[in-house]
């Protein structure tokens, strides 16, 4: 795994000694001594090399990783460029498109949402090939949710984006009254439409940051 050096280090590092991050760390170096693993090894922390911690203005809350080769790569709903947009990733642009106006982009590599400050982060970060959901109760979710208390105790505005039930759990650690919490189903195509298409969340993060003195994110990919 790539080390985490950037403002992540100080407050993950005390989740680096506790048993079970040793037993998870074990455990995946095993399995991607044996087995096809994504994303590859190098790239499970990129959320966090992308969008240092200081710097987080959106957290964007996925599952677990792309299970299919050549598509995850350690941003939560994003793929590697020449790759097929995934059906979920397709229903996002489109309510961009609808809420913003932004133009449907032709791959799904969104570094530049990571490097404005949008944390793409998903609850489990690695994952068997085509085997979804394979790394959950490993560990990582224990991980995922020192992240997200470490973003809630961030004293800036701060917009959550929590699509679907399993992000949505994570809504009782979420405390900060200068935060903004969003809340819709998941932008897959089972549940689009029962509320994600219309929730117009992209504008209302906009909005609320630039209330709040912040810069907005550009969320059109090109």
């Amino acid at each position: 795994m790539g080390m985490i050096e950037n403002d992540w280090l100080k407050e993950l590092e005390s989740e680096f000694k506790q048993t079970y991050y040793k037993e998870l760390y074990q455990f995946v170096r095993q399995e991607y001594e044996s087995t096809t693993i994504y994303p590859p090894a190098d790239d499970i922390f990129n959320a966090f090399h992308f969008t240092p911690l200081s710097k987080v203005k959106v957290l964007l809350l996925g599952q677990d990783p792309y299970h299919g080769e050549h598509q995850a790569h350690g941003l939560s709903f994003s793929v590697l460029p020449k790759q097929d947009i995934p059906p979920s990733l397709q229903n996002i642009y489109q309510e961009l498109h609808d809420d913003l106006g932004c133009t449907i982009p032709e791959h799904g590599y969104l570094k530049k949402w990571a490097d404005q400050g949008v944390l793409l982060l998903n609850t489990v970060l690695t994952v068997r090939a085509h085997q979804p959901n394979s790394h959950q109760g490993k560990g990582w979710e224990r991980f995922t949710d020192a992240v997200i208390q470490a973003v809630n105790a961030q004293d800036r505005p701060i917009v959550y984006f929590l699509w679907g039930k399993p992000a949505q759990t994570k809504k009782k650690m979420l405390t900060n009254p200068k935060h903004l919490i969003l809340t819709a189903p998941h932008p897959s195509p089972l549940s689009a439409y029962r509320g994600f298409f219309g929730c117009k969340h992209f504008s209302q993060a906009n909005e609320f940051l630039k209330a709040n003195g912040a810069e907005p994110i550009d969320w059109q990919i090109e």
